[in-house]
């Protein structure tokens, strides 16, 4: 009697266990924060849709009851992908391996190339408008667009 306990008692702990707990931290807390903020969303717009119903006390219930019962499911289904899924959680583990190999740009590299990059939109966006005013003049004038010149600037 006392084994069969026991047996539950270890089953009921390793369902809650997380595999490969030391593994993947970064990954899974990530994956889990933005589906956190998915979810909630979802909640929110479950909650504004239920409104109608939420006219009365019972519907209240019904409507911060479906709301819970979505937000409950989520986080179950995502505690089994994120936590206790193998193939999922072997997937975050190797993405993290495969991140850790990366060799990432030092801050003024990235400083440096944001710096060109902004100065070419800048510098292309200039020229488009400029592109854009002789179209507008050179239509204008063979009567295609009928708009004064002071309409331009």
């Amino acid at each position: 009697m006392a084994n069969k306990t026991s047996t539950t008692n270890a089953e009921q702990a390793q369902w809650f266990s997380v595999y490969k707990p030391t593994q993947g931290y970064w990954t899974r807390l990530c994956t889990a924060l933005g589906s956190a903020a998915l979810v909630a969303w979802g909640a929110h717009w479950l909650f504004q849709k239920m409104e109608p119903y939420g006219t009365t006390p019972t519907g209240q219930y019904l409507q911060v009851g479906v709301t819970l019962l979505w937000i409950v499911a989520w986080a179950l289904v995502l505690y089994w992908l994120i936590g206790r899924n193998a193939r999922t959680v072997d997937f975050f583990v190797a993405v993290e391996s495969e991140m850790k190999k990366v060799n990432w740009s030092s801050k003024q590299e990235v400083i440096g190339a944001t710096k060109v990059v902004m100065l070419f939109v800048v510098l292309l966006s200039l020229m488009l408008f400029a592109v854009d005013i002789l179209f507008m003049l050179f239509f204008s004038a063979i009567g295609v667009l009928r708009a004064a010149g002071s309409a331009l600037f």
